[in-house]
């Protein structure tokens, strides 16, 4: 009995589930897959922090008075609302007059840049001709040239052409399409099954119409994200209007970044803060309002092959 005991003392105790058995736990205890996941976390809220300091930035400024601002950024910390910015971005500048020719000019490129990359993403997807893969591999090579290293040859044409301080150089760009646009809309038509082809040819439909009736329907959620792409691309430029346009035809960029200075040429910080952010609520707007077929369908549909 007495040896029985002492084995029974010395034997190794087996662990029990859902108790720890003293030892610490490392590091390599950890799965790989949720040490990836806490990097990947806070990585994601690292990248959080630093877009959304700029923005909380402007926000602070635009609800500032000048004195508050005077102060130094800690004064904005504990800022008190002064909404006379607002009224004097609104007041300042023809804003009104500045964002129809914004919202004309978006949506007129948006419109014509989604027509014309819809129909050469359906030729390179569905037609055959002899070059067809080089012409699209210069396409997708043209995304690596920077749009600034273009601008200057750009502008010197369309002066040439006696289209400076027009829309036209717009119309002529949307004419032209985009080669990411064309890229997506070649990977959605290339997933689309044979069978609706065939079928269409078989009921005499031709290649057009076979585009029109069988293929645009399909691609709504590519067309919605077409649509939003090349808007808020144009919406957002700056150096094209400034570049491009006068001060009677430009866009609300270009007036909201030059337009707010006081008596002496100095750039009056609090109302161009306010200009911005009256500026992005209308793209702010679209986004909320599309998001879920934008992130979702749109993007995921695009890149199937």
């Amino acid at each position: 009995m007495t040896q029985i005991a002492a084995d029974s003392v010395h034997a190794p105790t087996a662990d029990i589930p859902g108790k720890t058995t003293g030892r610490r736990r490392s590091s390599r205890d950890v799965p790989r897959s949720q040490r990836a996941s806490a990097f990947t976390y806070i990585m994601v809220v690292v990248a959080i922090a630093l877009l959304g300091i700029p923005f909380l930035w402007i926000v602070l400024t635009a609800l500032a008075s000048p004195a508050q601002l005077s102060q130094g950024a800690g004064a904005l910390l504990h800022v008190d609302a002064y909404w006379q910015n607002f009224s004097d971005a609104v007041t300042m500048i023809n804003f009104g007059a500045y964002t129809m020719n914004s919202l004309f000019l978006s949506t007129l490129t948006a419109v014509l840049t989604t027509a014309t990359s819809a129909t050469v993403g359906f030729a390179f997807a569905r037609l055959r001709g002899k070059g067809q893969n080089l012409l699209f591999t210069i396409v997708i090579a043209s995304m690596m040239i920077p749009s600034i290293a273009t601008l200057i040859p750009t502008y010197v044409l369309f002066a040439r052409l006696g289209l400076v301080g027009t829309y036209w150089p717009w119309v002529m760009w949307g004419l032209a399409g985009t080669p990411y646009l064309i890229f997506l809309f070649r990977q959605f038509f290339t997933s689309i099954p044979m069978e609706l082809e065939d079928a269409a040819i078989i009921d005499g439909c031709g290649w057009w119409r076979t585009y029109v009736r069988i293929f645009l329907p399909l691609s709504r959620p590519i067309i919605l994200t077409s649509l939003i792409l090349s808007f808020t691309w144009t919406w957002g430029d700056y150096l094209a209007p400034s570049l491009l346009l006068n001060i009677n035809n430009t866009t609300l960029a270009v007036a909201t970044a030059s337009g707010y200075l006081d008596p002496h040429g100095n750039g009056l910080l609090t109302v161009q803060a306010a200009g911005a952010i009256l500026y992005l609520a209308p793209v702010v707007v679209i986004f909320l309002f599309t998001q879920r077929f934008f992130m979702g369908e749109s993007l995921g549909s695009g890149v199937k092959g």
